[in-house]
């Protein structure tokens, strides 16, 4: 009996490491390596990620879509001839100062200073518009950030009212050319800020406090409302917020 049990053990063996080797075979090492990490509890990932090219993307409405608050002919000129010249421009500044265009464009706004005046204007103009059109929206109906981020805003900024009102400063009470921004500092804490011309808060050049990762801007160069609003650089504020995508604007926080 003894004998017997060995032999069936050893039968049982056998066919346990004969059906192991076809698998392997079949699989492959890299299908075991699949078929193994399906077996184990593993971290969940987080892979959100937002990188900005060096290529204009298209828009991501009709240039009449947001009509009511800006006009499909500045959007038109906005996108295909302000904005699209930054992109030319900084491709061409990039191949002149070997930049490796691989990378995101995040990356090299990190360390913008190390490069010229040129690529440092366009770079900023194509991220920043980059950036803006994918903050903006068709018009809706009571337009507010979703549950988690108001309650963040309101927390921070004592109501979304006074965010509301503060950033709006910020976007008038810059003089000339710029932008005003939403951006979270290294402590993770909203802030907001605005940078003259084409700057933005990843550049190492801008100031200590305005400084982070953006996730909401509006541009107040005369081209992107003067057909509409003249220089009533307030009504376009004001009507602007019609606009904000806030899905987005939740999506660059969450990043």
């Amino acid at each position: 009996m003894k004998i017997k049990r060995q032999n069936d053990y050893g039968r049982r063996k056998f066919i346990k490491t004969g059906i192991s080797g076809a698998i392997v075979a079949a699989a492959g090492v890299s299908g075991i390596t699949n078929i193994l990490s399906g077996c184990y509890p593993s971290k969940k990932t987080n892979i959100t990620t937002i990188k900005t090219g060096f290529e204009q993307q298209p828009l991501p409405y009709k240039y009449d879509a947001l009509e009511n608050v800006i006009d499909a002919l500045t959007m038109e000129i906005h996108y295909s001839k302000h904005a699209a010249s930054y992109s030319k421009n900084l491709k061409e500044a990039a191949l002149a100062e070997n930049v490796n265009m691989n990378e995101s464009l995040e990356v090299m706004l990190s360390g913008i200073s190390r490069y010229s005046t040129k690529l440092r204007n366009n770079a900023g103009g194509h991220f920043n518009h980059e950036m803006f059109w994918q903050c903006l929206r068709p018009k809706i109906a009571d337009n507010k950030p979703g549950t988690g981020l108001l309650k963040i805003i309101e927390e921070q900024f004592v109501s979304f009212a006074q965010f509301k009102s503060q950033f709006a400063d910020a976007a008038k009470s810059r003089f000339g050319s710029g932008w005003a921004w939403l951006y979270k500092n290294k402590e993770g804490k909203l802030k907001i800020g605005s940078t003259a011309n084409q700057d933005n808060p990843l550049m190492d050049l801008s100031s200590v406090e305005h400084k982070g990762f953006p996730i909401l801007c509006i541009d107040v160069w005369e081209h992107a409302y003067y057909l509409k609003y003249q220089n009533k650089r307030a009504d376009y504020i004001e009507n602007w917020w019609n606009i904000v995508n806030w899905d987005y604007v939740q999506k660059r926080y969450d990043a």
